[in-house]
């Protein structure tokens, strides 16, 4: 067991066995952090696919820069900007990649124990954290959508009614339908209470000409999303 947080590579270089070895393990654990990731959070499978493989190609650069740190880490750090320079990353997004990032490092060096002991003190921090986040919180997270007739001004015409039954919201999209005669404004909303929710829909009714209106849970909008 103890042997296990001892450099496995033997001081002739890295043999074959021991390349498998580190690059299984590093996948394992890779799989592990994009495990804990999906929990209660929003995800995407192209993001969790990178997540699972990104502490074996860091792994795999560390081994092969022969022990060089700095060329290792700058080489990894260019990997891990990929991500970036397609679509923002939120915060735990960039939190697990550094996780991820931090494994492959351990990995790559030969330290296979304190890889696995970083992973799990990692993992369950990320857990806890993510357990003190509220449900109800999450649960009140809504896309809404509101059609409103091409002469009405939008921009500010739906405000007094945000604010009063919402703690946040952004207008993210606007599109017109209908030959023009209609727009369709995209909202991410974070209600108050989700009890007020019939009374909030009521509320935009009497502003949009009762035309369509619909609330639904917030979902990532990508379209590999799982």
């Amino acid at each position: 067991m103890l042997d296990l947080f001892n450099p496995v590579i033997p001081s002739t270089g890295i043999t074959p066995a021991i390349f498998t070895i580190l690059v299984l393990v590093s996948l394992v654990l890779g799989a592990l952090i994009s495990l804990i990731h999906t929990f209660r959070n929003d995800y995407t499978k192209s993001f969790i696919m990178t997540l699972a493989i990104l502490p074996a190609v860091v792994c795999v650069v560390i081994l092969m820069v022969n022990g060089n740190i700095g060329a290792g880490v700058a080489v990894a750090g260019t990997f891990s900007l990929v991500r970036f320079r397609s679509a923002p990353g939120t915060a735990r997004e960039i939190g697990a990649i550094f996780a991820a990032m931090g494994t492959g490092l351990v990995m790559g060096m030969g330290y296979v124990g304190y890889a696995v002991l970083f992973t799990i003190l990692t993992g369950l921090a990320v857990l806890v954290f993510a357990g003190l986040a509220s449900e109800s919180r999450r649960n009140l997270k809504k896309n809404l959508k509101i059609t409103i007739p091409e002469d009405l001004n939008y921009s500010d015409v739906f405000d007094e009614v945000l604010e009063k039954y919402t703690k946040s919201y952004r207008l993210k999209q606007v599109k017109t339908s209908n030959m023009g005669s209609l727009f369709k404004l995209s909202y991410e909303i974070v209600l108050k209470d989700s009890s007020t929710e019939k009374e909030f829909i009521d509320n935009l009714r009497t502003r949009n000409g009762n035309l369509e209106i619909s609330v639904s849970e917030h979902q990532t909008q990508s379209a590999d999303q799982l």
